[in-house]
């Protein structure tokens, strides 16, 4: 359960507990003191496991449109349970109904220690973006990483996606960036909870090629990733199946999460599934077994080429309220 703490002292016990117990992370004492004190005087998130508090998370006002990540624990039997996630995704929603356009994070370079490249994926994995590296923030031997996301709403990422069809750069798409787009198609709803879609994310390149030779006319072929999407006929309820719903909800939420990170795609399913049967061949590529149906290929990765939105009808003529006229 995340808790939003106001109590300045259970702040500082939560923070102190944790952070002592996180020496890899914060084994500079004056430093971890200068954290447990701040915090009684910031946002506090804490995730609490009964009544055990196992992981916090504090931020900070750094400028009128700005927050920052100011610091963030979670006890070690924790880890790699989604505690930080969580506790991150309560941060980010009061940051938005604060009003705030943009979260950062400082940490330590990736490539200098072990444990920090650890918290480095960890925050690209939730959509943060390199903004810059200050080589003497801190010291020399601790270059200051800054992390950057944009709070924009889901709204605003849905009216500025777009289809791209055009090349991509030569840039390999980072495996918790593809991860993260497969967690948000899977996270969508499913009728009756049947989940009939599954992925294969490909970014090997000799796959992908064999994958690109067997589409034709040819598409996404300078794409440096792609998540193939399959669905099964599963009946939710006598003879009703939402195979159909189901795959369209996971692929519309990976488009716009895709956009979120800064990458561009498409939703390839007519071209692939045609009487010439591509889907079929690409199956066969992905060894997908029998009983699931490849219905649609998303490329993924960044764009080379400016696109520009199509125009479309005034949402007068299309949106009514309460009748047609």
């Amino acid at each position: 359960m995340i808790r939003f703490i106001e109590d300045r002292e259970t702040k500082s016990s939560i923070a102190r507990q944790i952070l002592e117990s996180l020496t890899e992370w914060f084994e500079v004492e004056e430093s971890r003191e200068g954290y447990i004190n701040d915090s009684k005087d910031w946002p506090f998130f804490a995730y609490y496991d009964g009544d055990k508090p196992a992981g916090f998370l504090c931020l900070k006002k750094t400028g009128d449109a700005t927050m920052e990540l100011a610091v963030m624990g979670v006890l070690k039997e924790y880890h790699r349970k989604g505690v930080g996630r969580r506790l991150f995704a309560a941060a980010k929603d009061y940051a938005c109904a604060q009003g705030y356009s943009y979260i950062q994070v400082k940490t330590v370079r990736s490539g200098m220690y072990p444990d920090y490249d650890i918290t480095n994926a960890f925050y690209r994995s939730l959509g943060f973006r390199e903004l810059e590296v200050l080589e003497t923030y801190w010291d020399e031997a601790n270059p200051c990483q800054i992390y950057i996301m944009s709070l924009k709403s889901a709204v605003q990422t849905i009216a500025t996606r777009h289809s791209y069809r055009g090349k991509f750069l030569d840039e390999k798409v980072p495996r918790e960036d593809l991860m993260a787009i497969a967690s948000a198609g899977i996270d969508a709803p499913s009728g009756c909870n049947k989940q009939t879609t599954d992925l294969i994310v490909v970014d090997d390149s000799e796959v992908l090629e064999r994958i690109k030779a067997v589409i034709d006319p040819p598409v996404a072929q300078t794409a440096p990733a792609m998540i193939v999407v399959l669905s099964r006929k599963i009946n939710a309820y006598r003879d009703r199946c939402f195979a159909i719903q189901d795959y369209s909800a996971a692929i519309e939420n990976m488009l716009l999460a895709i956009v979120e990170l800064g990458y561009q795609s498409c939703w390839y399913e007519g071209h692939i599934t045609d009487e010439d049967r591509i889907c079929d061949k690409i199956a066969q590529i992905l060894n997908v077994p029998e009983g699931y149906d490849v219905v649609c290929i998303l490329p993924v990765g960044k764009a080379a080429d400016d696109f520009h939105a199509p125009s479309k009808k005034p949402l007068s003529e299309r949106v009514k309220f309460n009748s047609w006229s």
